[in-house]
């Protein structure tokens, strides 16, 4: 398997024909038939399903084109990174759970720092990506919670990977509804309440552990349920489905509007909000200072 013979297989997909491929691909039909016939042999699968007006993606074909996708816009990055004329400096990237202080605190770090040229990255990822960023130096710092729940396994899977976490704040689980939500209102709302409204979570994608989900409480019985990947979703579907979603309580009307609310879950349980980082890199000035912009957030919301 080559890189060019995915790149074949994306043009094959978007153009839905192999003769059009290969004229945009400048190459001869015959050519990149048998270059697609090699791949199929080699992988063991068929990737594409023929017929009179064209080919399409089979089903194994479709998640090898996933895969596909990824490992060429990687390739894209890497050529970019070093044949390229030269990126600015990357003075800091962080990688979280989706947590609005997180986006608040690297807004103020990037109206501070205030230079013509800086590249700084923010990146909401599933758990498991989090600690693999801070892991490979992807990411300076990640941000995470842990529970009783997933305490042990989280830091056990910190100690292998020689990372260590510092916790932030500790914070009662509460619910993010819509406005118009029939809960909104009371005092506390339970489990028990909360059956009768859709449950959204965040996809943890392969590493689906109940361990690594962003939600207290993953476990308990659920009878409606809609896994979302991004945080714009997900609330839209807090107003649209009066769903809900367990999380830490704090909001940010400038981030999330005024048609969330938040309202206190009756538990035993707490998230302890923390951040990663490795242990054999000293932390550079500018990590410091979004942490202190991060603590200064969370020292303003109150927490009940």
């Amino acid at each position: 398997m080559t890189l060019q013979q995915l790149k074949y297989i994306i043009m094959i997909a978007e153009t839905g024909s192999i003769t059009m491929a290969a004229e945009r691909l400048f190459i001869a039909q015959p050519s990149l038939s048998k270059s697609v016939a090699e791949l199929e042999r080699e992988m063991g699968i068929t990737i594409f399903n023929r017929s009179n007006r064209g080919v399409y993606l089979s089903e194994e074909g479709t998640r090898f084109l996933s895969y596909a996708r990824q490992i060429v816009e990687q390739a894209e990055l890497l050529e970019n990174e070093y044949k390229s004329a030269p990126p600015p400096n990357r003075a800091f990237a962080v990688s979280s759970q989706h947590y609005a202080f997180v986006v608040n605190a690297f807004v103020e770090l990037v109206r501070e720092y205030g230079r013509d040229r800086y590249e700084f990255t923010l990146r909401e990822l599933k758990t498991a990506e989090i600690i693999e960023d801070v892991r490979t130096h992807r990411s300076d710092i990640g941000v995470l919670y842990l529970s009783r729940f997933n305490r042990e396994v989280i830091r056990h899977i910190l100690q292998n990977e020689e990372l260590r976490f510092e916790p932030l704040f500790t914070a009662k689980p509460h619910v993010f509804v819509s406005r118009n939500n029939p809960l909104v209102g009371r005092e506390t709302v339970t489990l028990d309440d909360l059956k009768a409204f859709p449950r959204l979570t965040y996809d943890q994608g392969v590493r689906n552990s109940f361990y690594f989900a962003e939600e207290l409480h993953i476990t308990a019985e659920s009878p409606k349920n809609i896994v979302v990947s991004d945080r714009a979703t997900l609330f839209n579907l807090l107003i649209g489905l009066d769903g809900y979603t367990i999380s830490s309580g704090v909001l940010s009307e400038d981030l999330n509007g005024s048609n969330i609310v938040s309202i206190p879950l009756e538990s035993h349980e707490s998230m302890e909000i923390g951040y990663i980082t490795t242990t054999d890199r000293p932390m550079n000035d500018i990590t410091r200072r979004y942490l202190e912009h991060l603590k200064e957030y969370i020292e303003n919301y109150s927490l009940t």
